[in-house]
């Protein structure tokens, strides 16, 4: 299955247990119809892998669509993840929150995911605060 014009590319395979969702270019209003359809015509699989290494742009359409596919997954028994975004598209998923509603591989997780090596797709690494008492200020 493949969705393609001069702004947006999408991808998809399909196999066993995973279908793979391949963006890249943009998704904006006038290119969320393309993103929204190859993400609805996905067949049911316990994992659906959005791989967003080559997207450039994600519009609040495009965030709304995936908030919406997220829950469309989930209500058929299956998992959502993200796996690769971009640097642009990354804080676009922090700043809006999606973050921490659905699981985001980085990178460095995807190559241990595909070793073999045991990730967890659901928490990041956070670190504590600093200790406010340990602060000094110099003039």
């Amino acid at each position: 299955m493949e969705e393609r014009s001069d702004r947006i590319d999408v991808q998809v395979s399909v196999g066993d247990q995973v279908v793979q969702v391949r963006v890249a270019g943009e998704v904006d209003i006038a290119t969320v119809a393309a993103f929204r359809s190859a993400l609805w015509s996905a067949p049911a699989r316990p994992v659906v892998q959005l791989e967003l290494s080559g997207l450039r742009l994600l519009s609040a359409a495009g965030v709304r669509t995936l908030l919406a596919a997220h829950l469309r997954v989930r209500a058929r028994g299956g998992e959502l993840v993200v796996v690769d975004p971009t640097p642009v598209v990354a804080r676009v998923l922090r700043a809006t929150g999606l973050h921490r509603v659905m699981p985001i591989l980085e990178p460095a997780r995807v190559v241990e995911a595909r070793r073999g090596a045991p990730v967890d797709l659901v928490a990041p690494v956070r670190r504590p605060p600093a200790a406010t008492g340990d602060l000094v200020l110099a003039a």
